[in-house]
């Protein structure tokens, strides 16, 4: 395989790490330049809307992270910071003017809601061209048929193109996606269906779970379970992409941030693996980007301004 950018030894001359930071500094990069080409072409400057309902701090920081990058893209930032007293009503009735808002492109609802208000109600309420997410039912659909005008979950298109950077050609690889969630599992299986892998869905009840996993060339590990997959469970030269994000405290007081995956174990076994922090989570919201300019295509080819290459995908190998 020829050099990657992407790829970078371990420290301890085990796997060879897939850099997700870099991946999607490099996509940003690429988003951005496409977005003044855009733009250039007479279209408005994308804007992204993102929604808050509560006052969770680890949300607010994520969600001004999402800002600051949006920004970086040369794209809108529109910020709706709402408390935890909001209806379900108000939420609906916001995302109704977001959805007929030129302005914006993207309309993103952080998850998750308080529990007075439905995820599922309101994220179909999105119109499927702004849902930049990609949760709504439309756009289910869209990536279950196949189709290149579907706007994907951005944390498993982020999986699938650091994927890429290991293995372009996944065709007949065993592929293993242990967790079964709407929002990462079940996107990914599509998506590597896709890409011609034989694809199991597992999650933590699965039984005889390691000897699945054993047989897997391609792992994605998405349960929210800190370093639930060991060492023994890798097959040896194996993929692992980890998005499982958990703080967890350490002895000395401070805490540390860790993966569904026992890091130090599966780092001996597997060919190549995502570390965390550095490698799901920056793509997630590099991906973000890259959704609300295919939004903004989406919506320009809709009206009829006869962008040519509307459907182009930058990077995104679907």
């Amino acid at each position: 395989m020829a050099a990657s950018p992407f790829l970078r030894p371990s420290p301890t001359g085990g796997a060879t790490l897939i850099d997700g930071k870099a991946m999607a500094n490099a996509l940003t990069r690429e988003v951005s330049e496409a977005v003044a080409e855009l733009v250039a072409k007479g279209a408005p400057v994308p804007g992204l809307a993102v929604v808050l309902v509560g006052n969770d701090p680890a949300s607010e920081i994520y969600v001004k992270n999402k800002a600051i990058q949006t920004h970086r893209a040369g794209m809108r930032s529109f910020m709706h910071m709402l408390p935890e007293s909001t209806t379900q009503a108000e939420l609906m009735a916001l995302v109704s003017v977001l959805n007929a808002d030129p302005q914006v492109q993207g309309i993103l609802v952080q998850l998750p809601l308080p529990p007075h208000i439905d995820p599922v109600v309101v994220t179909n309420a999105i119109h499927p061209d702004k849902d930049v997410d990609g949760l709504g039912v439309v756009n289910t659909g869209r990536l279950a048929l196949g189709m290149k005008n579907g706007l994907v979950p951005c944390t498993p298109l982020g999986c699938l193109m650091l994927l890429q950077a290991v293995q372009a050609d996944m065709t007949g690889r065993q592929a293993l996606v242990i967790g079964a969630s709407n929002l990462v599992g079940k996107p990914m299986a599509q998506l590597l269906l896709q890409q011609n892998c034989t694809v199991t869905v597992a999650h933590v009840h699965t039984r005889n779970l390691p000897e699945i996993c054993r047989e897997a060339d391609i792992v994605v590990v998405a349960t929210g379970k800190p370093r639930l997959v060991e060492g023994s469970w890798i097959k040896p030269g194996a993929t692992v992409i980890d998005v499982g994000i958990t703080r967890l405290p350490q002895p000395d007081g401070r805490s540390r941030l860790v993966g569904d995956v026992d890091f130090s174990e599966v780092e001996k076994v597997a060919g190549y693996l995502t570390p965390v922090p550095g490698g799901v989570g920056p793509m997630t919201i590099a991906c973000l980007l890259l959704n609300t300019l295919k939004a903004a295509r989406l919506q320009k080819k809709a009206g009829r301004e006869g962008e040519e290459g509307a459907e182009q995908d930058l990077g995104s190998g679907i």
